[in-house]
This record gives structure tokens, sequence and C-alpha cells, in this order.
């Protein structure tokens, strides 16, 4: 199973929010840091707030913050929220789309359950077990400790 760029990127700040809970992210630190688009992450984050993972406050010392502790978000819980709406295959979308040996197909239902057990598979596991290291400040960089 592949997994969207739109899952991807909502799992990296959760990653990185989950490292450092005391303290808001902004949008766009987490893009800067990962090196990838505003716009998108921006888009990954605001489905990650309306499905209460994560609340965000506009201004000065706002940013993102988990609603709750990193060992009770299931990651199988969050990807099912974030892959919400796309379809593993064609037939699995919400048009069902034609399918020419759908009478008789019966790869569909294999298929439903492998996708169900992949999800149960990533829910034996939370956010904590994937937490990023904190970041470290610039100065801590190749700082050693001489005592």
């Amino acid at each position: 199973m592949r997994l969207t760029r739109f899952t991807d990127f909502g799992l990296r700040a959760l990653m990185r929010l989950a490292a450092e809970p005391g303290r808001a992210h902004s949008t766009a630190e987490i893009a800067e840091e990962f090196g990838i688009s505003r716009n998108h992450l921006t888009k990954a984050m605001a489905t990650l707030a309306a499905a209460g993972f994560i609340e965000t406050q506009r201004g000065a010392g706002g940013g993102a913050r988990l609603t709750r502790p990193a060992q009770s978000l299931r990651l199988g819980e969050v990807v099912a929220t974030l892959e919400h709406g796309t379809a593993l295959v064609d037939c699995f979308g919400a048009d069902g789309s034609i399918c020419s040996i759908s009478p008789t197909c019966r790869l569909r239902g294999l298929l439903a359950d492998a996708e169900r057990h992949f999800i149960d598979a990533l829910n034996r596991h939370t956010l904590a077990d994937f937490a990023l290291p904190p970041k470290r400040e610039p100065s801590e960089v190749g700082h050693v400790d001489q005592r």
C-alpha cells in the first residue's frame, strides 16, 4: 500500500509535534525543516485539527500542538483519517467506478480485508513510538561538555 503525500506530510508534522509537546510549532517551521510545501502541509494540518488530533492558534506564540499525549494517538487512526476518501483501487471510490468484472470479482473483498489489516497493524503503534528527537538549538550543535 502506498500512502499519499498528504498523509506523509501530516505524519511528519505529528512526529515533530510529539517530540516537543509543550511547544507550539508553526507550519512554516515544520515545512522548512522537512523541505516540503507549506501550502500542502497547511491542508494536512487543517485535516488533523478538524479530526481533533491537534489544535492550532494564530498569531504571536501561535502554532500547532497535540491535543492529547502522543501515547494515546494510534497510528492507524491517524492514517485512516488522512487517507479518508482515497481509494485503494478505483472500485473502492465513492462513485464505485464502473467495473466490467464487478459481478464476479473476488479481489475487491480480499483488498478490503488487506486494507483493514493494514490499519489494524498500524493501530498497534502510537505516535509516541515514532516521535522525532527534540530539535537542538544551533548553539547546542557541536557543543562539547567540558565538565
